[in-house]
């Protein structure tokens, strides 16, 4: 018995370690996961669901990301993680997956990531932890696109042209939004008729297009035999609409009894353009639909929205478009982010119908600025907001009030209005000169008068050139991105390097409430002690990111205290070379009394429209930061008794610049 016993417990034993044996040998290895760069976009990796590996640092401005839990494919990888959460600037692994192209992304600030709007992209992805699931297998390299941008490898580009898609008698046409989608590469009929290995190009103009050639092939199961015979029979025209070059085709016999509908659209097949940079604003037509207008006339407008739309180039990098037609009530036909291309956005353009009713103008212009210019709607955050309002004779209702508040709002309003109130007219208008009450500026720049609407099409480019015009948009300028800030730094003896460093931190955040740009807000600086140093100047530094490097690499001079002089030297060096259009702002920050007089010096600031804020630490002289500040002193001197304390005046000083900026008279 005791033998049998033992037998049993020694097969046990040989079992229990045959097992862990075979587990040992069973246990896949860990799995490796690709590392990218943080400069990585999401679209330019073929898988559509990876793990991958940020590197740390990518958190940085130069990463863009587009919007907000679900992020366009356009941007950073690492980026859109650290925004989302799922990584810090430490980097680590994320799970990716693609999903499809939202019709818009908005904007957000997370986690030390400013994430963009954008009205719309071809796909989206979003990011989770990098965990494996059971069951899953990820892949351990990454498929890269080619440099030309494709989304498809170069084998399954020859295997989409050897399969034809059979759908129906009437093949259908390719259309822009599928040029970064691959053609189904699975049949739906057991009829496959096969293509040559090789797809010749057909050449339009002198731009010859890859999407064509598998219109083309598709096209064989109506009649087509090769693609000699689609050149034969099918020509390619150019043709001059007179308002733009367009592609139309001319019909061969063998397409007898095809109507307009089924015929290839080649004009799709157009690239489209992402814009004119130079002109990236925010832009609302106001459109009169009211019954005095009538119908040729109407008829006129919707064709002059049509030569603007060509004339501006619309598209994603630079203008975008949307139109509010007005009469009793107005109404959005659509908005800016519904076409982003000249060609859809014409052809939106026809499909408008009058609405009728009276010219309620000024209702118009409150609902503009409560509801065009949200990112719901596609506003873009960098871009300026411009509404041109469109007249025929006089508004009926009053417009000074509601313009006023569009304008606060940093809108840039054009009027267009077309055959005036007649001298016998003039006693109908209710409210006159509604012109000048609503525009940015009463110089004539942001309104055009049309005698007649048979000339309203001359006006077409001089208007395109105006609104492009952004250095010249007064009502898009704001506190934050409209001024030329001078800081003037006590670099002493008595401060020490300790609270130096202190000092600069100060001075880069308040920098960082600022729009930083060439065309934005520019900020410079001067450090003294009983001599002055110019450490940068205004034009010297064009991004945010750059400034805050150039603030961090001050180094402590120490010395004597003289501020009269420092004022001086940072008149003469530094805001000599201000710009005429930009608000002029000086920060003197200083920690005791100065040994040289600061009056003169600060009533010769004043004198030049220098704004000055005076900051006084520790052992500063309460009576000379109020000669220095602007007047009211109260509202620019400001009085701190430990370096350490500086931070707290950051919002104050911002919130003042602000009011004082919205205080200024618009007219």
């Amino acid at each position: 018995m005791k033998s049998l016993a033992f037998e049993v417990f020694v097969l046990l034993l040989t079992c229990t370690y045959a097992t862990k044996e075979a587990v040992k040998k069973s246990k896949k290895p860990k799995p490796s996961v690709p590392q990218i760069d943080c400069d990585i976009k999401a679209g330019k990796i073929i898988n559509p669901e990876f793990i991958a590996k940020c590197p740390a640092g990518c958190q940085d401005t130069k990463y863009h990301v587009y919007g907000t839990d679900i992020y366009a494919s356009f941007s950073s990888l690492c980026g859109a993680a650290i925004h989302s959460g799922v990584v810090d600037n430490s980097g680590g692994k994320i799970l990716v997956r693609k999903v499809a192209g939202q019709s818009g992304y908005k904007g957000s600030y997370a986690n030390g990531i400013r994430s963009l709007s954008l009205p719309r992209w071809r796909e989206s992805f979003i990011i989770a932890e990098g965990k494996h699931k059971k069951g899953v297998t990820y892949p351990t390299t990454l498929e890269y696109s080619s440099s030309k941008g494709s989304t498809v490898k170069a084998a399954e580009t020859t295997r989409v042209y050897q399969k034809a898609t059979v759908v129906s008698p009437v093949t259908q046409p390719t259309t822009l939004a599928q040029e970064t989608t691959p053609i189904s590469t699975e049949p739906t009929s057991s009829t496959l008729k096969p293509a040559p290995p090789t797809a010749p190009s057909i050449t339009i103009g002198k731009t010859t297009t890859p999407k064509l050639q598998a219109v083309i092939h598709r096209t064989r199961n109506i009649g087509l035999r090769t693609t000699a015979a689609y050149a034969t029979h099918r020509k390619i025209l150019r043709v001059n609409t007179g308002e733009t070059d367009a592609w139309k085709p001319e019909l061969g016999p063998f397409q007898a009894g095809f109507g307009p509908k089924d015929e290839l659209n080649t004009r799709s097949l157009e690239p489209v353009s992402q814009g004119d940079p130079k002109c990236k604003i925010d832009l609302s037509f106001l459109i009169d639909g009211s019954w005095s207008i009538g119908k040729r006339r109407f008829q006129i407008q919707k064709q002059f929205l049509k030569t603007m739309v060509q004339a501006l180039d619309v598209g994603p990098a630079g203008p975008l478009l949307g139109i509010v037609q007005y009469g009793d009530d107005p109404t959005t036909e659509f908005n800016l982010k519904t076409h982003t291309n000249s060609r859809d956005l014409k052809a939106a353009i026809e499909k408008i119908t009058q609405k009728g009713g009276l010219s309620n103008v000024g209702r118009a212009l409150s609902f503009v600025n409560k509801n065009f210019f949200s990112d719901a709607n596609g506003n873009r955050g960098g871009a300026a907001n411009v509404a041109v309002v469109m007249v025929d004779g006089w508004p009926t209702d009053r417009v000074e009030e509601s313009s006023r508040l569009a304008r606060e709002s940093g809108i840039n309003i054009f009027f267009i209005t077309i055959e005036g109130a007649a001298e016998s007219e003039k006693q109908n208008v209710v409210e006159p000169n509604f012109v000048d009450k609503a525009v940015c500026r009463r110089n004539g720049f942001y309104s055009l008068n049309v005698p007649s609407w048979f000339g309203l099409q001359k006006v077409a480019r001089p208007l395109a050139k105006r609104v492009c015009d952004t250095h010249r948009l007064a009502c898009s300028k704001t506190c934050l991105n409209s001024a030329d800030v001078g800081f003037v730094i006590d670099g002493s003896s008595s401060v020490g390097t300790g609270n130096f460093r202190t000092v600069l931190q100060f001075v880069a955040n308040i920098s960082k409430e600022f729009e930083v740009s060439d065309t934005d807000t520019r900020v410079g600086a001067v450090q003294y002690t009983y001599e002055q140093r110019l450490e940068f100047g205004f034009d010297q530094h064009r991004t945010k990111s750059d400034l805050l490097s150039a603030i961090k690499r001050v180094n402590y001079w120490s010395g004597g205290t003289s501020t009269g002089a420092a004022i001086r030297y940072a008149l003469e060096r530094l805001f000599e070379k201000s710009k005429p259009n930009k608000r002029k702002l000086m920060i003197v920050i200083t920690d005791g009394r100065s040994y040289d007089d600061v009056r003169i010096p600060a009533l010769a600031a004043h004198r030049k429209g220098v704004i000055t804020y005076a900051i006084g630490i520790t052992w500063a002289a309460q009576d000379e930061l109020e000669v220095m500040a602007s007047d009211p002193d109260k509202d620019h001197a400001f009085f701190v008794d430990e370096f350490d304390n500086l931070y707290t005046f950051v919002p104050q000083i911002i919130q003042n610049i602000c009011t004082e900026f919205n205080a200024q008279p618009r007219n």
